[in-house]
């Protein structure tokens, strides 16, 4: 087990810089993701964290110790990737103890420690059978086995559910954070799913064009996002954001750009005016009230059912609990709950408190 510390790390390529001097501090036995869109520098950064890509510029320390220049068999680090990689004509056995067979470890050795990660992965009855003989999930189990069998100080994750399909990585996804919590190892897990960021991670690092745009628990993400880009990104289905302006009267509303009213419990002191973006999320609406959007679509998925619809020009979504068909007149009356609102500036997309 180990703390790791992201000191201000860089990556460029010639004069085009892709990670521009992200900071992470991760204490020791904590599992971090680093979520974000395609492109946005995540694979680049673990990349980094395991020495299998140089750093332009910053530091990354391990237990306080810098290892920029080690190479990544002495960082003590274990990678799980999206292929599994294993190889075809090695048993699952072979697999897992390859590289302490590489690493001259005793024959014993090598057979206890697999033999204890097959418990822990529940591959025991696996062990003779070949990679072509499992499924998907048995194959990344395997994958993760060869990685703790070297029992190293972090292990790291680029996107390994990548390749299965919804309901194994539903059940893959509760595995790995269940092994996390035996392990009490540090974890640093790559995902552009932001779904399996709030499930599994302790803290979430999210990353855009290669800066870090809020870093904070699943909760404080969802709850209090620090600008329009997070809001948009953590949630599922993502956050309503509506253009407008705040009218801070004696009861405060919000204004559409289409002149529709929106309530609010409180307005920031001196934002009279001023143009902003109304957040809500889809499942903060409540059926009913002075709000009348016109529906596009609806959607159910048997326990919600969602109501894509636009206010004015702006395309909104609602979620719902009720069973609800689509209206025949394609009018829907609906109410933002006011107390879950979040506003943020227009220009610059950050809160507003």
């Amino acid at each position: 087990m180990a703390s790791m510390n992201i000191v201000n790390v860089g990556k460029a390529y010639g004069s085009l810089t892709v990670i521009h001097g992200v900071s992470v501090e991760i204490p020791d036995g904590e599992f971090v993701v680093l979520v974000g869109p395609s492109g946005c520098g995540k694979s680049t950064l673990l990349r980094m964290v395991a020495g299998l890509e140089p750093i332009t510029f910053g530091d990354i320390r391990i237990d306080g110790k810098v290892v920029n220049d080690l190479p990544p068999k002495d960082r003590d680090i274990a990678m799980v990737f999206q292929s599994y990689a294993l190889y075809p004509h090695k048993t699952v056995a072979e697999n897992m103890g390859f590289a302490l067979k590489m690493r001259g470890e005793t024959r014993a050795d090598i057979d206890e420690r697999v033999r204890k990660a097959a418990e822990i992965l529940d591959l025991m009855p696996y062990l003779a059978r070949y990679p072509r003989q499992l499924s998907g999930g048995q194959r990344q189990r395997v994958a993760m086995g060869r990685a703790i069998v070297r029992d190293p100080k972090v292990f790291l994750f680029d996107e390994p559910l990548s390749n299965l399909d919804a309901k194994l990585r539903v059940q893959m996804r509760a595995e790995i954070k269940e092994l996390q919590r035996r392990l009490a190892t540090t974890m640093i897990y790559v995902t552009h799913d932001q779904v399996e960021a709030m499930t599994m991670a302790d803290r979430i690092v999210v990353l855009r064009d290669g800066r870090v745009e809020q870093i904070g628990t699943p909760r404080t993400l969802y709850d209090t996002p620090a600008n329009t880009f997070v809001a948009g990104f953590i949630g599922s289905p993502s956050m309503n954001l509506i253009k407008g302006h705040i009218r801070a009267a004696a009861e405060p509303f919000f204004e559409t750009d289409d002149g529709i009213r929106l309530p609010l419990d409180r307005a920031p002191a001196g934002s009279d005016g001023r143009p902003a973006f109304y957040g809500i999320r889809p499942e903060h609406f409540t059926l009913g009230g002075a709000v009348s959007a016109h529906v596009t679509v609806v959607e159910s998925t048997g326990s919600e059912t969602q109501v894509f619809a636009r206010l004015g020009q702006q395309k909104i979504i609602g979620v719902f609990r009720d069973r609800i068909e689509e209206p025949s007149d394609r009018v829907i009356a609906m109410t933002p709950n006011a107390n879950l609102v979040h506003l943020f500036d227009a220009e610059s997309g950050l809160r507003l408190d």
